[in-house]
Protein backbone atom coordinates (compact mmCIF):
# COMPACT_ATOMS: atom_id res chain seq x y z
CA UNK A 1 0.00 0.00 0.00
CA UNK A 2 1.36 3.13 -0.84
CA UNK A 3 1.29 4.92 2.65
CA UNK A 4 0.86 8.62 1.00
CA UNK A 5 -2.62 7.96 0.24
CA UNK A 6 -4.80 8.14 2.63
CA UNK A 7 -8.33 6.50 3.38
CA UNK A 8 -11.09 9.15 2.49
CA UNK A 9 -13.74 7.14 2.44
CA UNK A 10 -15.21 3.84 3.91
CA UNK A 11 -18.11 1.85 2.75
CA UNK A 12 -19.29 -0.49 4.86
CA UNK A 13 -21.85 -3.80 4.67
CA UNK A 14 -24.49 -3.98 7.23
CA UNK A 15 -25.28 -7.90 8.54
CA UNK A 16 -22.28 -9.52 9.58
CA UNK A 17 -20.30 -7.19 9.61
CA UNK A 18 -21.46 -3.38 11.11
CA UNK A 19 -24.07 -5.41 13.52
CA UNK A 20 -23.05 -8.39 15.92
CA UNK A 21 -26.07 -11.32 15.83
CA UNK A 22 -28.65 -8.92 17.49
CA UNK A 23 -28.59 -6.89 14.46
CA UNK A 24 -28.11 -3.67 16.57
CA UNK A 25 -25.15 -1.35 16.46
CA UNK A 26 -22.75 -1.48 19.54
CA UNK A 27 -21.77 1.43 21.35
CA UNK A 28 -17.99 0.58 20.14
CA UNK A 29 -19.12 0.41 16.48
CA UNK A 30 -21.02 4.02 16.77
CA UNK A 31 -17.92 5.26 18.28
CA UNK A 32 -15.99 4.18 15.56
CA UNK A 33 -18.33 5.63 13.23
CA UNK A 34 -17.86 9.18 15.53
CA UNK A 35 -13.95 9.20 15.18
CA UNK A 36 -14.40 8.22 11.57
CA UNK A 37 -16.22 11.27 11.08
CA UNK A 38 -13.93 13.67 13.27
CA UNK A 39 -11.24 12.21 11.35
CA UNK A 40 -13.05 13.61 7.81
CA UNK A 41 -13.52 10.03 6.37
CA UNK A 42 -16.74 10.20 4.87
CA UNK A 43 -18.69 6.91 6.38
CA UNK A 44 -21.52 4.90 4.31
CA UNK A 45 -23.09 1.85 4.06
CA UNK A 46 -24.25 -1.28 1.58
CA UNK A 47 -26.34 -4.17 2.12
CA UNK A 48 -28.86 -6.76 0.38
CA UNK A 49 -31.42 -5.52 2.53
CA UNK A 50 -34.29 -2.94 0.89
CA UNK A 51 -33.88 0.81 1.62
CA UNK A 52 -36.75 0.08 4.12
CA UNK A 53 -34.29 -2.21 6.12
CA UNK A 54 -31.22 0.77 6.36
CA UNK A 55 -33.52 3.52 8.01
CA UNK A 56 -33.21 2.39 10.99
CA UNK A 57 -29.18 3.02 11.29
CA UNK A 58 -29.66 7.06 10.10
CA UNK A 59 -30.10 8.24 13.63
CA UNK A 60 -27.71 5.88 15.60
CA UNK A 61 -24.97 6.40 13.30
CA UNK A 62 -25.72 9.72 11.91
CA UNK A 63 -25.40 8.47 8.20
CA UNK A 64 -26.08 11.62 5.86
CA UNK A 65 -24.59 9.73 2.86
CA UNK A 66 -26.86 7.80 0.35
CA UNK A 67 -27.69 4.33 0.84
CA UNK A 68 -26.63 1.42 -1.30
CA UNK A 69 -29.60 -1.17 -0.72
CA UNK A 70 -30.35 -4.31 -2.61
CA UNK A 71 -27.26 -4.72 -3.41
CA UNK A 72 -26.35 -1.92 -5.00
CA UNK A 73 -29.92 -2.20 -7.41
CA UNK A 74 -31.30 0.35 -5.80
CA UNK A 75 -29.28 3.80 -4.06
CA UNK A 76 -31.30 6.18 -1.85
CA UNK A 77 -30.79 9.22 0.13
CA UNK A 78 -31.46 9.42 4.14
CA UNK A 79 -35.06 10.29 3.17
CA UNK A 80 -35.71 7.19 0.94
CA UNK A 81 -35.68 9.12 -2.17
CA UNK A 82 -34.59 7.04 -4.93
CA UNK A 83 -31.04 8.05 -6.38
CA UNK A 84 -30.31 5.79 -8.81
CA UNK A 85 -31.96 2.07 -9.78
CA UNK A 86 -31.18 -0.56 -11.67
CA UNK A 87 -33.62 -2.94 -12.69
CA UNK A 88 -33.37 -6.53 -14.20
CA UNK A 89 -34.40 -6.60 -17.40
CA UNK A 90 -38.18 -8.16 -17.58
CA UNK A 91 -37.75 -10.91 -19.71
CA UNK A 92 -34.59 -12.31 -17.72
CA UNK A 93 -36.61 -11.54 -14.20
CA UNK A 94 -39.30 -13.80 -15.07
CA UNK A 95 -37.30 -16.43 -16.76
CA UNK A 96 -34.82 -16.50 -13.66
CA UNK A 97 -38.22 -16.84 -11.36
CA UNK A 98 -39.03 -19.89 -13.14
CA UNK A 99 -35.67 -21.21 -12.89
CA UNK A 100 -35.71 -20.34 -9.07
CA UNK A 101 -39.03 -21.97 -8.55
CA UNK A 102 -38.01 -25.09 -10.47
CA UNK A 103 -34.92 -25.80 -8.41
CA UNK A 104 -37.09 -26.14 -5.60
CA UNK A 105 -36.33 -22.72 -3.66
CA UNK A 106 -38.36 -20.05 -2.65
CA UNK A 107 -38.72 -17.02 -4.60
CA UNK A 108 -38.94 -13.29 -3.32
CA UNK A 109 -39.22 -10.61 -5.31
CA UNK A 110 -37.95 -6.55 -4.46
CA UNK A 111 -39.71 -3.98 -6.69
CA UNK A 112 -38.89 -1.07 -6.27
CA UNK A 113 -39.30 -0.44 -1.92
CA UNK A 114 -41.91 -3.13 -2.30
CA UNK A 115 -41.87 -6.68 -1.41
CA UNK A 116 -43.39 -9.71 -3.00
CA UNK A 117 -43.68 -13.44 -1.35
CA UNK A 118 -45.95 -16.02 -2.51
CA UNK A 119 -45.82 -17.59 1.11
CA UNK A 120 -45.88 -15.00 4.52
CA UNK A 121 -45.18 -18.59 6.51
CA UNK A 122 -42.34 -19.42 4.01
CA UNK A 123 -38.60 -20.30 4.95
CA UNK A 124 -36.67 -17.05 6.87
CA UNK A 125 -39.31 -14.61 5.62
CA UNK A 126 -40.60 -13.69 8.98
CA UNK A 127 -36.55 -12.94 10.27
CA UNK A 128 -36.63 -10.83 7.03
CA UNK A 129 -39.48 -9.01 7.54
CA UNK A 130 -38.41 -8.68 11.83
CA UNK A 131 -34.66 -7.85 10.80
CA UNK A 132 -35.78 -5.40 7.80
CA UNK A 133 -39.17 -3.57 9.46
CA UNK A 134 -40.87 -4.58 6.04
CA UNK A 135 -43.57 -6.40 5.54
CA UNK A 136 -43.99 -8.38 2.41
CA UNK A 137 -46.94 -8.36 0.34
CA UNK A 138 -48.03 -11.73 -0.51
CA UNK A 139 -49.54 -12.97 -4.11
CA UNK A 140 -50.58 -16.28 -5.38
CA UNK A 141 -47.91 -15.63 -8.44
CA UNK A 142 -45.15 -13.89 -9.90
CA UNK A 143 -47.48 -12.74 -13.34
CA UNK A 144 -47.32 -9.35 -14.59
CA UNK A 145 -44.64 -8.53 -11.53
CA UNK A 146 -41.47 -9.00 -14.06
CA UNK A 147 -41.13 -5.19 -14.52
CA UNK A 148 -38.85 -2.72 -12.39
CA UNK A 149 -37.92 -5.84 -10.26
CA UNK A 150 -34.30 -4.57 -8.68
CA UNK A 151 -33.56 -7.77 -6.82
CA UNK A 152 -34.90 -11.69 -6.78
CA UNK A 153 -33.64 -13.66 -4.37
CA UNK A 154 -33.90 -17.25 -3.75
CA UNK A 155 -34.55 -18.69 -0.21
CA UNK A 156 -33.57 -22.40 1.28
CA UNK A 157 -32.56 -23.67 4.27
CA UNK A 158 -30.23 -25.91 2.45
CA UNK A 159 -26.87 -23.81 1.65
CA UNK A 160 -25.78 -26.66 -0.88
CA UNK A 161 -28.81 -25.99 -2.87
CA UNK A 162 -28.55 -21.81 -2.51
CA UNK A 163 -24.57 -22.50 -3.67
CA UNK A 164 -25.51 -24.88 -6.52
CA UNK A 165 -28.38 -22.78 -7.75
CA UNK A 166 -25.64 -19.65 -7.66
CA UNK A 167 -23.78 -21.61 -10.43
CA UNK A 168 -26.26 -22.58 -12.67
CA UNK A 169 -27.98 -18.77 -12.64
CA UNK A 170 -24.23 -17.46 -12.72
CA UNK A 171 -23.77 -19.44 -16.22
CA UNK A 172 -27.25 -19.70 -17.50
CA UNK A 173 -27.28 -15.85 -17.37
CA UNK A 174 -23.79 -14.67 -17.87
CA UNK A 175 -23.78 -11.06 -18.48
CA UNK A 176 -27.88 -10.33 -17.95
CA UNK A 177 -27.47 -10.82 -14.30
CA UNK A 178 -25.62 -10.76 -11.27
CA UNK A 179 -25.99 -14.11 -8.70
CA UNK A 180 -24.32 -13.69 -5.36
CA UNK A 181 -25.10 -15.21 -1.83
CA UNK A 182 -25.84 -12.19 1.12
CA UNK A 183 -26.52 -15.07 3.45
CA UNK A 184 -25.45 -18.99 2.77
CA UNK A 185 -29.25 -19.04 2.88
CA UNK A 186 -29.97 -16.61 -0.03
CA UNK A 187 -28.77 -16.10 -3.25
CA UNK A 188 -29.31 -12.63 -4.71
CA UNK A 189 -30.01 -12.20 -8.35
CA UNK A 190 -29.56 -8.73 -9.76
CA UNK A 191 -29.04 -6.47 -12.96
CA UNK A 192 -25.19 -6.81 -13.92
CA UNK A 193 -24.31 -3.51 -12.76
CA UNK A 194 -25.89 -3.90 -9.41
CA UNK A 195 -23.27 -4.46 -7.39
CA UNK A 196 -21.52 -2.93 -4.20
CA UNK A 197 -18.88 -2.79 -6.21
CA UNK A 198 -20.85 -0.30 -7.90
CA UNK A 199 -21.78 1.61 -5.19
CA UNK A 200 -18.25 2.03 -4.34
CA UNK A 201 -18.26 3.97 -7.67
CA UNK A 202 -21.02 5.86 -7.13
CA UNK A 203 -19.44 7.60 -3.87
CA UNK A 204 -16.53 8.13 -5.90
CA UNK A 205 -18.13 10.30 -8.38
CA UNK A 206 -20.76 11.90 -5.80
CA UNK A 207 -17.85 12.62 -3.20
CA UNK A 208 -14.75 13.12 -5.82
CA UNK A 209 -12.54 10.42 -3.64
CA UNK A 210 -10.92 8.37 -5.87
CA UNK A 211 -11.06 4.45 -5.38
CA UNK A 212 -7.74 4.46 -4.44
CA UNK A 213 -8.99 6.61 -1.16
CA UNK A 214 -11.81 4.60 -0.54
CA UNK A 215 -11.78 1.22 2.01
CA UNK A 216 -14.52 -0.99 2.07
CA UNK A 217 -15.56 -3.87 4.95
CA UNK A 218 -17.77 -7.09 4.56
CA UNK A 219 -18.41 -10.46 5.77
CA UNK A 220 -20.10 -12.05 2.67
CA UNK A 221 -19.78 -13.16 -1.29
CA UNK A 222 -21.93 -10.35 -2.29
CA UNK A 223 -19.58 -7.68 -0.72
CA UNK A 224 -16.13 -9.68 -2.75
CA UNK A 225 -17.10 -6.98 -5.66
CA UNK A 226 -16.80 -4.19 -3.76
CA UNK A 227 -13.34 -5.41 -2.56
CA UNK A 228 -12.08 -5.75 -5.74
CA UNK A 229 -12.51 -1.70 -6.82
CA UNK A 230 -11.31 -0.57 -3.08
CA UNK A 231 -7.65 0.01 -2.23
CA UNK A 232 -8.04 -1.49 1.17
CA UNK A 233 -10.75 -4.31 1.77
CA UNK A 234 -11.09 -5.85 5.27
CA UNK A 235 -13.05 -8.92 5.25
CA UNK A 236 -15.05 -10.00 8.90
CA UNK A 237 -13.50 -13.02 10.86
CA UNK A 238 -16.91 -14.82 10.07
CA UNK A 239 -16.46 -14.76 6.70
CA UNK A 240 -15.90 -17.43 4.70
CA UNK A 241 -11.95 -18.51 3.46
CA UNK A 242 -12.89 -17.28 -0.25
CA UNK A 243 -14.21 -14.02 0.39
CA UNK A 244 -11.45 -13.40 3.23
CA UNK A 245 -8.35 -14.25 0.49
CA UNK A 246 -10.60 -11.49 -1.03
CA UNK A 247 -9.77 -8.80 1.31
CA UNK A 248 -6.42 -7.04 2.30
CA UNK A 249 -7.36 -7.51 5.96
CA UNK A 250 -8.99 -9.42 8.14
CA UNK A 251 -10.48 -8.29 11.35
CA UNK A 252 -12.08 -10.04 14.38
CA UNK A 253 -15.59 -11.03 13.91
CA UNK A 254 -19.21 -9.00 14.05
CA UNK A 255 -20.07 -10.62 17.20
CA UNK A 256 -16.04 -9.43 18.79
CA UNK A 257 -16.11 -5.81 17.93
CA UNK A 258 -14.89 -6.87 14.64
CA UNK A 259 -15.87 -3.50 12.49
CA UNK A 260 -14.41 -1.02 15.71
CA UNK A 261 -11.33 -3.07 15.40
CA UNK A 262 -11.23 -2.90 12.19
CA UNK A 263 -11.80 1.22 12.12
CA UNK A 264 -9.17 1.70 14.94
CA UNK A 265 -6.74 -0.86 13.21
CA UNK A 266 -6.40 -0.78 9.66
CA UNK A 267 -8.79 3.16 8.69
CA UNK A 268 -7.30 5.52 11.46
CA UNK A 269 -3.79 4.14 11.87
Amino acid sequence: LMPDARIRLLLSDVDGTLVPSDKMPTASTIDAVGRLRDAGIIFAITSARPPRGLSMFIEPLELDTPLGALNGGLVVDVDLRVIRQRPIDEHVARTVIERLLSRDLSVWVYRGQDWFVLDRNGPFVEHEATVTDLEPTQINDFTGLSDDVIKIVGVSADPFAVATTGEVVANEYAGAVVATRSQTYYLDVTHPLATKGSVVEFLSERYDVPTSEIATIGDMQNDVSMFRVSRLSVAMGNATDDVRSAATHVTRSNNDEGFAFAVNEFILT
